[in-house]
């Protein structure tokens, strides 16, 4: 049997999906819910937590509960390739890349052996970027770079997006190879995309290639879902890779 809280947040989730309550708008307190529910205030709570963790409501302390605003951006994963930032500017996305961390770290072993990197070659450098979408975090780049190109190009890459800065150099990233799955969000996740604690969060992983071959770029991208989705096109004609 489902639980009362669960009915009550499906309820009041159909009612904020089809408009009857507009983002920004109040919810009823919770004395009202409870009346108009019959239940006890520890149930209202719950169920309002419920709508919390789905990123569909905000509780603000003494004020109340208020609709969070639901528009979601669309990232392609298309072929050939359209970086981030192209694909927002096109959209008419405000959209804005916030350099968080760069600094150079010993290489972990995964990204080593994903980067071929040589014995004589033990570092990489890590960069951490928030994405903002129309001034709210949506998402976090965490990317390691070979050390030849982390070195050279560490005042630019802390302030442009790397891809298209990359290939306005003639680096020109001619393959990723990819996986996109969910994970939740830990400490320091939580606090920069203002989610709780274990909050699902998409991750799009990649690796990127140059024409010869050569990995030079490993990373991922970790969006809340609310915010934030990707959209695939496939082609039968193309042979899988």
């Amino acid at each position: 049997m489902t639980k009362l809280h669960i009915l009550i947040s499906e309820k009041l989730r159909r009612q904020i999906l089809n408009g009857t309550y507009q983002p920004g708008e109040q919810l009823p307190s919770e004395r009202q819910l409870m009346e108009s529910f019959e239940v006890s205030r520890i149930t209202i709570r719950r169920a309002i937590s419920n709508l919390v963790n789905q990123g569909l409501v905000e509780s603000q302390q003494g004020k109340g509960v208020f609709i969070n605003h639901r528009q979601k951006v669309t990232y392609s994963l298309s072929s050939p390739l359209i970086f981030l930032e192209q694909d927002m500017q096109r959209q008419g996305i405000d959209f804005v890349s916030r350099n968080l961390v760069f600094e150079e770290i010993l290489a972990p072993k995964d990204v080593k052996v994903a980067l071929n990197l040589s014995p004589e070659e033990p570092s990489v450098y890590l960069q951490k970027k928030l994405f903002l979408i129309n001034n709210d975090p949506g998402g976090i780049d965490v990317t390691y770079i070979v050390p030849d190109l982390g070195k050279t190009y560490a005042q630019e890459l802390q302030q442009k997006m790397t891809f298209p800065f990359l290939e306005k150099q003639g680096i020109r990233i001619e393959r990723l190879d990819s996986v996109l799955e969910c994970t939740y969000a830990d400490r320091e996740m939580s606090e920069y995309l203002e989610v709780n604690l274990g909050h699902p969060l998409l991750v799009f992983r990649y690796t990127a290639f140059t024409a010869e071959n050569r990995p030079i770029l490993q990373g991922e991208s970790l969006s809340r879902g609310d915010r934030f989705c990707y959209s695939l096109s496939i082609s039968r004609d193309r042979p899988p890779v």
